[in-house]
């Protein structure tokens, strides 16, 4: 398969039209869709690493892959695209596939990484959703380290129930605060 540039205009967007293949499933909030289309913008080169993917469906290009980039690049009055036009003999069940597969992420992040090496504004900029963390968020923190402190803790692990009843009553016999947990 070769990568073709293709007229914008050429292209449609699946909407179910091919017999056995059910239209695009993958949607946009209006905030992601915002931050594709400056995506495109800002890096319109990725459009050749991540070319659209479309099959010929009696002389309609129906995209399988990139119905959302379809959309943004429509509103951003793109004239053309790299795209992939998959082979006549591709089956519906491929076609399937492609369309599923093709917006699913198989990895997972380290968060670790991200917060310690990745600045979070950018990450949020390029897409990444950050669970937990609001970039925008400006509230002051409060130091906190007055209400700390010190405590000195043993932990003592018991063979069974019985043996950790035994160990408390010594221990709270003897006068120590003690804490039954049991994980």
């Amino acid at each position: 398969m070769q990568t073709q540039l293709v007229k914008v205009k050429d292209l449609k967007n699946n909407s179910g039209q091919i017999e056995g293949l059910p239209k695009n499933p993958r949607i946009l909030k209006d905030d992601k869709f915002i931050k594709l289309k400056k995506s495109l913008q800002d890096d319109p080169e990725m459009l050749q690493l991540r070319e659209v993917i479309a099959y010929d469906n009696n002389g309609e290009l129906v995209v399988i892959c990139g119905n959302m980039r379809l959309r943004a690049l429509k509103e951003l009055g793109v004239k053309e695209v790299p795209t992939k036009i998959l082979p006549k003999e591709t089956s519906v069940d491929k076609l399937r596939a492609y369309t599923i597969k093709d917006n699913v992420a198989f990895g997972e992040h380290s968060w670790d990484d991200l917060a310690n090496e990745w600045d979070a504004e950018k990450l949020e900029e390029w897409g990444l959703d950050l669970p937990g963390f609001d970039v925008n968020n400006e509230t002051e923190h409060k130091d906190l380290s007055g209400d700390l402190k010190e405590t000195f803790e043993v932990i003592i692990s018991c063979n069974d129930e019985t043996h950790q009843e035994q160990v408390y009553n010594k221990m709270i016999a003897d006068g120590f605060n003690v804490r039954v947990l049991t994980l």
